[in-house]
């Protein structure tokens, strides 16, 4: 028999409680989102947030025995695809106010970092969902249909808060399998968020983190990969004064080095060689349009004759404290995994509108806020009040050794690894936050383990 989980006495206490302090539905209003009558906005949102806390969709939760306690289908799908709803908006609110929270629990002097990545959702079986595309995912080397969701979190080497996304289709019209509705205002959110799902991937970077600063977000540094690592890009980050660190592909680029235009493999073997050492060194470079950046080689333990390479435009790091800070990057990669295979981001809503597909990834995201609040709590004493915050010491911060494993972890990612010994080293880190969650989220979802 299928066995369905529901909410423990507990559970529905945390959630009612975190609900409250983060005070869900003032966000949910003060973002437009709001009925005029019948059942509340928030009443409806929480309905759809504990869905998967309780391991059913909406359909089978319908014709269960409490579908006489429940609102009529249409009156979801109505929430789902309102057009006129700021989603972005509340996802930004209810993000700040938990990152706040964060950083009244960590001393200044520690490193936070803003960390853009994307993630391919499939929908290889839609064929009208609006704006469907042909889109590339660079983890497979393949083109799929669905969307590329483009990412901006922050981290502070413990915690990690998603604050705002953007579901890119293609700029292409030949790669579009369907346009964007004809009929719609283009005054609503919905019709804006339309409108970016065609922008190209760098200038959506741009406007993810100039969004993010003009609500209130700060970091020390951007953390990217090597698909996102271009001079262009980084210019422009420079400019809206953001340090950034990132990896390097090694490609046809060129460097400047004392007059001379060098690659990455020959400025590797002008560097002094030094035996059993995970980082081999550093050079400070000039890009082709004139930016100096630090180029930071780091050795990859498992493959002796292979190297990373790491870029930081800010010169005076140490190459140790640039690979340590590069290290907070695996945890987006932790959340794309964990927001994929449990809290059924893509999977739990496939409407064709576009409307549903924002508003569901929000609810996911906040799902995922919610278990980092939570998480937090459980595991830092500083939480408790003043006389705990004044006598405990905080989380423990990123250090080196474990930045190092990520690195080699996304290496033996980026080269396709399917050995069981390199994907358990993919999949450490997120065995080690599920690990680190309340015993009662971890009840919720019955066995609760990656999933390779």
């Amino acid at each position: 028999m299928v066995q369905h989980n529901s909410l423990s006495e507990k559970g529905q206490e945390r959630i009612s409680a975190a609900f409250s302090t983060l005070q869900i539905g003032h966000l949910l209003r003060k973002a437009g989102i709001s009925k005029s009558f019948g059942w509340s906005s928030l009443a409806i949102f929480r309905l759809i947030f504990v869905l998967v806390f309780e391991g059913r969709n909406w359909f089978r939760l319908l014709n269960s025995d409490r579908r006489q306690s429940l609102p009529g289908k249409d009156v979801v799908y109505r929430f789902l695809n309102h057009p006129r709803f700021a989603w972005r908006r509340f996802l930004h609110a209810l993000s700040l106010k938990i990152v706040q929270h964060f950083d009244s629990l960590t001393s200044p002097s520690r490193i936070r970092a803003f960390i853009i990545d994307d993630s391919v959702l499939r929908r290889d079986r839609s064929k009208k969902a609006e704006l469907l595309a042909r889109v590339f995912d660079h983890t497979t080397g393949r083109y799929i249909r669905g969307y590329n969701m483009l990412t901006l979190g922050w981290s502070d080497g413990f915690s990690f808060a998603p604050i705002d996304f953007v579901m890119l289709s293609s700029a292409k019209l030949a790669n579009r399998f369907c346009e964007m509705k004809e009929r719609l205002s283009k005054r609503t959110p919905g019709y804006k968020r339309r409108i970016e799902a065609l922008s190209r991937k760098p200038d959506a970077v741009v406007a993810l983190l100039g969004r993010a600063l003009k609500a209130g977000f700060s970091a020390d540094f951007v953390l990217m990969d090597s698909w996102f690592t271009q001079a262009p890009l980084l210019r422009e980050l420079m400019a809206n004064g953001l340090h950034v660190i990132g990896m390097v592909k090694a490609m046809k680029q060129r460097y400047r080095f004392d007059e001379k235009s060098l690659t990455l493999q020959e400025l590797y073997a002008l560097l002094p060689k030094h035996k059993n050492k995970e980082i081999l060194g550093s050079v400070i470079v000039q890009t082709a349009c004139g930016l100096p950046v630090k180029l930071v080689f780091v050795q990859n333990r498992n493959r002796r004759r292979d190297w990373l390479v790491l870029l930081s435009t800010d010169l005076a790091l140490e190459d140790a404290e640039i690979v340590r800070i590069y290290g907070m990057r695996w945890s987006i990669e932790t959340f794309f995994k964990f927001a994929k295979s449990y809290l059924k981001l893509g999977t739990e809503f496939q409407g064709r509108s576009f409307d549903m597909l924002i508003s569901h990834t929000t609810i996911v995201f906040a799902r995922y806020l919610v278990m980092e609040w939570e998480r937090r709590h459980e595991n830092d004493a500083r939480s408790l009040g003043g006389l705990f915050f004044l006598f405990s010491d905080e989380v423990r911060d990123l250090d080196l050794k474990t930045a190092l494993q990520h690195l080699i972890a996304f290496f033996m990612e980026f080269t396709e690894a399917k050995s069981k010994r390199d994907q358990s080293a993919v999949f450490r880190q997120l065995q080690h936050w599920i690990s680190s969650l309340p015993n009662y989220i971890k009840g919720l979802f019955g066995k609760l383990s990656c999933e390779s």
